[in-house]
């Protein structure tokens, strides 16, 4: 039979009031009836009820995180990052992993919703202008992280893509490569990355394809399907810059099946910066995002509008890092 806050009042010796003082701590009790409280409430095993708690609080505790793919290594990193900084600051996190699909966006944040979370933490991106409309009307704190929604007017926090992508192709280009295809994981995520791109094949001279620059949804398969399309080409691209490493490692497979050597005859550079980078064979060239400082960050800000209820907000840009390994070279053909 499940314990209630009556049976811990009884064996307490105090009123029911009391107990929620000491659960929701409010209210003036003394030192030694607050630790008298918890101790029963320990011996017990007492959980408060997280609904109660929200209607005399207004709070729950409780940060709803939306994914696109938690099975993607970069965000599960993220969702850990998430996790540790929720914890230390007293909030626990419910994670829910969309697909990149707005249908189960939408189901997700239904749900989320009825459990009165305080805030929420989107890292996918939603094209349905109807429930971004909701989101909006809602009033609950939002952070958007690493996924840019123009119209969502809400904190948010991500690397500076545009950089990155500069960043990738700079590189690419000073190892004397000309012709560089793209492997974006979509226009709406990668928007940024291959506008960096393009504005730094047009400062080195080197002409930008539209044909070489491909969008898939993020999987090694479809990464490797499309290295395959590029690499098929005639006087094919003799490096490839992947939006993320999941499509950076199906590259690597699509240039291994054609017989095709990375580095010697093929250079790739990743995104992310995601362990796969680091195992891979031979380790990947990836843009690092500051996944850590940036989780942090994005916590500091939904916890700063939760706590205080500011209106003002706040859009972060951290920046990237070019880790270099061994998947690039100097052109050589």
């Amino acid at each position: 039979m499940k314990v209630t806050i009556y049976d811990v009042a009884e064996k307490a010796g105090v009123s029911i009031a009391t107990v929620s003082k000491v659960i929701n701590n409010t209210g003036r009790i003394s030192e030694k009836t607050r630790k008298k409280v918890q101790e029963i409430m320990e011996q017990l095993h007492y959980e408060p009820s997280m609904v109660a708690s929200a209607l005399t609080s207004k709070r729950t505790g409780t940060i709803g995180l939306l994914v696109p793919d938690i099975a993607n290594p970069f965000f599960a990193e993220v969702a850990r990052s998430f996790e540790d900084y929720a914890q230390k600051l007293g909030f626990g996190l419910v994670i829910c992993s969309t697909d990149g699909k707005d249908e189960k966006a939408r189901l997700y944040l239904s749900l989320l919703m009825r459990k009165q979370v305080d805030g929420l933490i989107i890292t996918t991106y939603i094209k349905d202008a109807d429930l971004l409309d909701q989101l909006t009307q809602r009033q609950i704190p939002i952070v958007l992280f690493s996924v840019d929604i123009p119209t969502l007017s809400v904190n948010a926090v991500s690397v500076d893509d545009y950089k990155g992508g500069l960043q990738a192709t700079n590189y690419l280009l000073s190892l004397g490569h000309k012709r560089i295809g793209v492997i974006a994981e979509d226009l709406s995520r990668s928007s940024y990355r291959i506008q960096g791109y393009k504005e730094a094949m047009t400062q080195a001279g080197a002409k930008v394809m539209e044909s070489d620059i491909i969008c898939t949804k993020a999987t090694v398969q479809n990464g490797e399907a499309v290295a395959q399309q590029l690499l098929k080409k005639k006087g094919r691209p003799t490096a490839i810059f992947a939006c993320n490493d999941l499509l950076a490692i199906g590259a690597m497979q699509a240039a291994r099946k054609l017989d095709i050597k990375i580095p010697e005859e093929l250079s790739i550079i990743g995104f992310d910066n995601t362990i796969l980078a680091e195992i891979a064979n031979p380790p990947l060239t990836s843009v690092s995002q500051p996944i850590k400082e940036m989780a942090n960050q994005a916590m500091t800000v939904l916890v700063e509008e939760i706590e205080n209820e500011q209106s003002s907000k706040q859009r972060v840009f951290m920046l990237p890092e070019l880790v270099i390994r061994n998947s690039t070279a100097p052109l050589s053909l």
